[in-house]
């Protein structure tokens, strides 16, 4: 080896790889990865010329069953293997006072897991034809439906409209707002139909639906939407506004796509295909501050409904050292404003060098897992750069003050109407939803607050005779807003159910043995009907009897409330 040092020579990397030790699969995999170009200086690995246990038997003697196994892939791509890790204790001396010791001390709970959590209770599962892609199952759909609907419901104060845009666009589209340029390795690519269009229109959907751009006719290349921004640009850019309307909020719940390596996938954390609360802000730049304020505040008043009011931290998230657009002035204000924001939040934060979007600086809300890891869920990103790019404007009195977040009482200037670019904040509150889902799963371990539960309340039958089952379903009607009373006929038309999630237990087991697997399935509220309650209209809650409407009223209460 001195003589190779003395000689200035760049080793390659098969001259690295030990013969006797290429049972070590991984690391000689990782050693012929190397390019000789990456080998800017010499340094040591260790690789062990046999295995660390030639066979199992070794292990027998003063042994504690297996603690963890766990699998972890070593590198990237869908073709590695998984390397599996098992952690055990030996002790030397099978008749030690340290091992009588730790044989009587209870093992460490693991912490929840909402893979396994979501299998348990029926929530979600995934498909190899669809890696990435996280299949909702009715329970688990209730889930992500009311944590949609509660963000609805806060819009209103907040001020945001909800608008629909398409999942796929054309690449001019994704070039036009620097994704195809700084984002493409993440995006899914989609060749169209080559075919020639009926110029005359026919068909079924012809017609005249205005003229195409010329410049895009002979695009045939779409991509799916990562992000909703340049679609809300589209928007705003579709018609003049005045600065009297600003701010303008717009919301969007549609599906994003984005192509994650197979070796990070991970349930419900890390997916190609996932939901967000996706929201653009285009204001004034006077009012970027109490824009900001105000979404801080919605995160709180979110997480703190969830119950993740103290388990989150911020991280002013600055320019990436690479893949940006726009000057290093414009960064620099805007991670000024951001920073402003924060100091005026009374809030703690951290700064994330380097770690911004390519397009601007981001606040994150970062939250840990059962493990400790940490995950992005929320976000608020300041942009300077997308409204240039597809030339946003608002007309404004005296355009040069307002453009600079200034006023001015001159009337000779305010007489003067201009255009003037407004900043654009990305924010989301949730985040990815699958995401948080995933979260709340492992904060509640699998115990859901009432509004959140997918199993609510069940019905269980004493006996079954045909008068009790029969009472059984028109409890049900009644608590799913089916019917207004008891004894009404079902009617044709529409219903205004009330979103309660209410099963049934027909079965002829003991009302024990239904009211024991009742709660570990996790229902919320255990309704007991028999013949007593048949006779007087009734439903049975522990030792209290009320009417289904009663019961139907308290239940909404509790899911109106969030608790």
């Amino acid at each position: 080896m001195k003589s190779e040092v003395d000689s200035n020579l760049m080793p390659s990397a098969r001259q690295w790889t030990p013969k006797p030790a290429q049972h070590e699969i991984y690391g000689c995999q990782w050693i012929h990865s190397i390019s000789s170009n990456e080998l800017r200086k010499p340094f040591h690995l260790h690789l062990s010329t046999r295995p660390a246990r030639t066979n199992s038997k070794r292990f027998n003697r003063g042994l504690r069953p297996p603690l963890t196994a766990t699998a972890a892939m070593i590198r990237s791509g869908a073709t590695r293997q998984a390397a599996l890790g098992i952690s055990r204790v030996r002790w030397t001396c099978p008749a030690c006072l340290c091992r009588r010791q730790y044989s009587q001390k209870p093992e460490k709970r693991e912490p929840p897991d909402h893979r396994k959590i979501g299998l348990q209770q029926e929530l979600f599962i995934t498909s190899a034809y669809s890696p990435g892609s996280p299949i909702f199952l009715p329970n688990g759909a209730r889930i992500f439906n009311r944590l949609i609907d509660f963000i609805r419901k806060q819009y209103a104060r907040y001020g945001f409209q909800e608008v629909i845009t398409p999942t796929i666009y054309k690449k001019a589209l994704w070039a036009k707002s620097g994704h195809l340029e700084n984002y493409a390795d993440d995006m899914y690519t989609v060749t169209g139909n080559t075919s020639t269009p009926d110029k005359d229109g026919g068909g079924c959907c012809g017609g005249d639906h205005g003229p195409a751009e010329p410049d895009l006719e002979a695009d045939n290349e779409y991509g799916l939407k990562p992000m909703n921004c340049p679609g809300h640009c589209l928007i705003f850019a579709s018609r003049v506004h005045s600065y009297r309307e600003l701010p303008v909020r717009y919301a969007d719940f549609s599906p994003l796509h984005r192509n994650e390596i197979s070796g990070a996938l991970s349930g419900l954390t890390r997916v190609r295909r996932f939901h967000q609360d996706d929201g653009h802000i285009f204001c004034r730049p006077s009012q970027v501050e109490e824009e900001i304020k105000k979404t801080l505040d919605f995160v709180k008043v979110v997480y703190g409904v969830l119950r993740l009011g103290v388990g989150y931290r911020l991280a002013l998230s600055t320019r990436p050292k690479d893949h940006f657009i726009g000057t290093e002035d414009e960064w620099n204000r805007a991670e000024d404003r951001l920073k402003m924001a924060l100091d005026s939040s009374g809030m703690e934060w951290s700064i994330n060098e380097g770690d911004g979007a390519f397009y601007g600086p981001k606040i994150d809300i970062v939250i840990k897992d059962s493990d400790g890891k940490e995950h992005q869920t929320a976000t608020i990103q300041l942009d300077f750069q997308l409204p240039k790019r597809f030339a946003l404007e608002y007309q404004a009195p005296a355009p040069e003050y307002e453009a600079r977040g200034e006023t001015t009482n001159d009337p000779v200037l305010l007489a003067e109407y201009g255009p003037v670019r407004p900043v654009m904040i990305h924010r989301a509150v949730l985040g990815s939803v699958e995401r948080l889902m995933a979260l709340l799963i492992e904060s509640y371990d699998g115990k859901w607050p009432f509004w959140l539960n997918p199993r609510q309340a069940i019905i269980l039958t004493v006996n079954t005779s045909r008068p009790v089952l029969d009472w059984a379903d028109e409890v049900k009607e009644i608590l799913l807003g089916l019917k207004k009373e008891a004894g009404q006929t079902s009617t044709e038309g529409p219903v205004n159910p009330t979103g309660l999630a209410v099963d049934v237990d027909y079965s002829a087991r003991s009302l024990g043995s239904k009211i024991r697997e009742a709660r570990i399935n996790g229902y919320s509220q255990i309704l007991v009907v028999g013949e007593e309650d048949v006779k007087h209209g009734q439903v049975s809650l522990g030792k209290e009897r009320m009417s289904p409407m009663e019961m139907r009223d308290k239940m909404c209460e509790l899911a109106d409330a969030f608790e």
